[in-house]
């Protein structure tokens, strides 16, 4: 939860005269995390009964992945979803980038997906039951970066402006106590009108701007992608970007700068349970650290009861979690 490797909390522990070893805390980990599969499961579960589930995915090393080379990348996938309101977060490790990943774990939903423009979840997105919808972040990057070439471009701006304002009507009407449906037809009432905008700037564009440029690429790269992004105005719940995904992945990120990389496969998997409950924890508005010793003081009387389900966050409140103490 807080980036913080297990040698350094080795040392820190050294230093008030305890000794714990990173090998031993690694054991731990590993063992516990084991243990919390079927709770993992469970919310798998929940998240492909959602309406929606976002996914991305980063990369990480590990050291010891049989018939690979330590220096090879290994990717970190995340899945978000379930109840919209209290979203579970669910890492998961896996050697690869393949689609593979992706498709097993979507087989059976029925809903919408939203990711970035990888090509895997294209693919999925055509099959029966499920909308793929897009990611207007990744696209406004894009535009981004084209201001930052040498003499910047007037014309990037002018479609950052355009986003911009597609994001304040996003943000407006969030804050105004609306029902879905107020909603929706609001947002397309002052939406649509800036999509199509932003596509026949596009369309203009296109036909002026080499396509080995960074602002052609930026336009090529929204025009195939606009579609799809302009999937989120149907549905109250769905938002321009896949931002949320992203956030939730980003403490992972941020750990990894720290510890570098897993020593173990089993570490690797241990690493993806323990931050799917702490971001799960913290999607329901729940402190990680009093979920998690929760979990940990009930884990054995729910393995033999086989009441996973009463562990999930959107379970449970602050109040039980610390009016259930050692």
């Amino acid at each position: 939860c807080d980036a913080l490797p297990l040698h350094r909390q080795e040392k820190m522990f050294r230093r008030i005269g305890v000794e714990i070893s990173r090998g031993s805390m690694a054991r731990w980990i590993i063992t516990v995390g084991s243990r919390l599969s079927p709770l993992l499961e469970e919310m798998d579960l929940r998240i492909r009964c959602g309406p929606l589930i976002q996914m991305d995915e980063t990369k990480i090393q590990v050291h010891h992945e049989p018939g690979r080379e330590d220096h090879k990348q290994s990717f970190m996938w995340v899945a978000r979803g379930g109840p919209p309101e209290k979203p579970l977060v669910r890492y998961m490790y896996h050697p690869t980038r393949g689609g593979a990943v992706a498709r097993s774990y979507l087989t059976g939903y029925e809903g919408y997906l939203q990711t970035d423009g990888y090509e895997a979840y294209t693919q999925i997105g055509e099959w029966e039951g499920i909308v793929h919808v897009g990611c207007l972040a990744h696209a406004r990057r894009k535009f981004d970066d084209a201001t930052k070439v040498a003499g910047g471009s007037p014309a990037a701006r002018e479609f950052l402006s355009v986003m911009q304002k597609i994001y304040r009507v996003e943000k407006e009407l969030r804050l105004k106590d609306l029902s879905a449906a107020e909603f929706e037809k609001l947002r397309k009432k002052r939406a649509v009108p800036l999509f199509e905008q932003l596509e026949k700037k596009l369309v203009k564009k296109a036909a002026q701007v080499p396509p080995s440029t960074a602002l052609g690429r930026a336009v090529a790269y929204t025009r195939e992608v606009l579609p799809r992004i302009k999937r989120y105005l149907d549905r109250c719940f769905l938002t321009p970007d896949n931002n949320a995904a992203e956030r939730a992945i980003r403490p992972f990120v941020i750990g990894r700068r720290n510890w570098l990389f897993s020593d173990t496969p089993k570490g690797a998997h241990a690493s993806a349970a323990f931050y799917s409950l702490i971001e799960s924890a913290k999607s329901a508005s729940l402190e990680p650290y009093w979920y998690i010793r929760y979990v940990l003081k009930r884990l054995p009387e729910v393995e033999e009861s086989g009441n996973w389900e009463s562990l999930l966050p959107e379970n449970l409140t602050a109040e039980n979690l610390h009016s259930s103490s050692f």
